[in-house]
Parts: C-alpha cells; sequence; structure tokens
C-alpha cells in the first residue's frame, strides 16, 4: 500500500502593523511629562519655601531698628518735640497723616517717604538684610504736647507702676488736663530688604 504524503503549506506570517510599538511611545511621551511636572512643582516647592524662609529672617532683622530706635528716643528727650532736628532727618513729632510710609497709597496727593533719604540706616545684619527705620511721635503737630493745638495720643500708667512703664490705657489727649500719669506714644517703622529683594515692614508703639 503506497503512502502519499501531503504537504501543507506554511500560513504567511501576518504583517506587523506597530501599534505596540506606538501605543508604548505615547505612554513613554506621557510619563516623561509627568516627571517634568514633578520636577518643576518639587522646584517651586523648594523655591516657596526659600522665599518664605528669608522673608521670616527679614521680619526678625526688624527687631534690631526697634531696639536702636528705642535707644534714640531715650537719648534724645531734649529733640522730641522737633520736626526733623539737626541730624535727625528719621524723626518727626507729628504723625504725618498724608505720608504713605510703604509705597501702595495710589492717591497721587499722598507723598511716598523716600527711605534711601529720610530714613535712619542701621546698616546689614548678619543674615545679609539691610535694616532702615522711621520715628514718628503720634501728635498732630510738632511742640510741646502740653501746647494748645497739639492732639497727642497717649498711654496712662498705672500709679504704681510708673517705672517700669506699664499703660493701663491709651487713649487721644490734646491740651488740658490728662488724669493719672501719661507717656506720650511713638512709632517706629522699621523696613527690612533681604538678599532676594524680600521686604518687611514691621511698626511697634513705644512710650
Amino acid at each position: 500500500m503506497e503512502t502519499k504524503l501531503r504537504t501543507v503549506a506554511a500560513p504567511a506570517p501576518r504583517r506587523e502593523r506597530g501599534t505596540i510599538l506606538f501605543i508604548a511611545l505615547i505612554v513613554l511621551v506621557a510619563m516623561s511629562l509627568a516627571g517634568i511636572a514633578l520636577m518643576r512643582s518639587v522646584d517651586t516647592n523648594v523655591l516657596i519655601a526659600s522665599n518664605l524662609a528669608f522673608r521670616q529672617g527679614a521680619t526678625a532683622g526688624a527687631d534690631w531698628g526697634v531696639e536702636n530706635a528705642r535707644g534714640w528716643i531715650f537719648g534724645h528727650a531734649a529733640s522730641l518735640n522737633d520736626d526733623k532736628p539737626a541730624g535727625f532727618p528719621f524723626y518727626q513729632a507729628n504723625w504725618q497723616q498724608s505720608l504713605d510710609l510703604f509705597k501702595n497709597n495710589p492717591d497721587p496727593t499722598v507723598k511716598d517717604l523716600d527711605w534711601d533719604a529720610e530714613a535712619a540706616d542701621l546698616g546689614f545684619d548678619t543674615a545679609g538684610n539691610r535694616v532702615q527705620y522711621v520715628i514718628h511721635r503720634l501728635c498732630s503737630s510738632a511742640g510741646a504736647p502740653s501746647d494748645s493745638g497739639v492732639q497727642c495720643v497717649r498711654s496712662q500708667l498705672f500709679a504704681d507702676t510708673v517705672g517700669a512703664g506699664k499703660s493701663q490705657l491709651i487713649q487721644p489727649s490734646g491740651h488740658g488736663s490728662v488724669p493719672g500719669q501719661t507717656a506720650v506714644l511713638y512709632r517706629v517703622t522699621v523696613k527690612v530688604t533681604g538678599p532676594r529683594n524680600t521686604v518687611s515692614f514691621v511698626q511697634a508703639v513705644l512710650q
């Protein structure tokens, strides 16, 4: 008996269309974009945190300005009734209501303070912050607080703690009798400019 072998032709290979490669490329591009976005987000967060740290450091540097201003007030009692006494352009015996200390008032009739010419400049602290300050006596005009027409903001002191400088009441006062021991108040405005041009303003009221 004769056996015949039948040859079966192998199926032709399917033509590759590159679909998987195309999908892989899309996934790769998406992952690359996600990685870039993550890196940018991290960089932004680091920059924000760094700027906040510089700003906090600038605010801390304002203590130097406040303490220096306090020392100047206590050491120049004879000049406190005068606007800009000789050699001290940073002191005003009135509160200068029409002066913009922060240069953010759009009203053209309000004068901006020239911090370079009208402020005390202490230079730079150890962190590289430039510290400047101005002092305003909280009175309506120059002159002795007891003069007629000079309205001042005063602090009424405890009778038994006058030496300690503790205050009980803050009230506007002008010419005339004021009950109890009182002290005129002074506003100190400190401008601190940091190494990255961060600017902080700190105000303190002294008596």
